[in-house]
């Protein structure tokens, strides 16, 4: 899936969610966000979509740039999905300022059915146990 592939799926998501007025705005100079909208509850929302290698993880600098555009677009929520993991930094920072991180494992629970809203009961609370920590880097490095 490309980059935009990975954006509209997120909409799409958002969507499945009761999420209104969703609408993909990427690209160059989006200044940091890819999608923007309004949660169920009424709150409006910015995400970023990175859709990097498993290898690759989520810098807090990454993070920081979101946290910029939830200002810069005056909205409630921010978001990060990545099809990967943050670094221990990135996902201090994120539960720190309420920057919603939704890993790869939480990815694969939102795809799965879990709403977007209850992955925030998750936010902050490790990516796997140590077993899984060993099968992904096994397969990975």
């Amino acid at each position: 899936m490309t980059g935009r592939e990975f954006e509209d799926f997120v909409v799409d998501l958002c969507r499945r969610d009761g999420c209104t007025d969703v609408r993909r705005v990427g690209g160059s100079h989006d200044n940091g966000a890819d999608v923007l909208g309004t949660l169920p509850d009424g709150r409006s929302m910015v995400i970023q979509c990175k859709r990097y290698t498993p290898k690759r993880k989520i810098p807090s600098r990454e993070v920081r740039d979101l946290l910029g555009a939830r200002v810069h677009f005056k909205v409630d929520v921010a978001i990060f999905v990545a099809t990967t993991y943050f670094s221990r930094p990135a996902e201090n920072f994120a539960t720190e300022n309420d920057v919603l991180a939704v890993h790869r494992d939480h990815l694969g629970l939102w795809n799965n059915g879990a709403s977007l809203l209850s992955l925030g009961t998750v936010n902050g609370l490790g990516q796997g146990d140590r077993r899984h920590r060993e099968r992904w880097k096994a397969t990975y490095e």
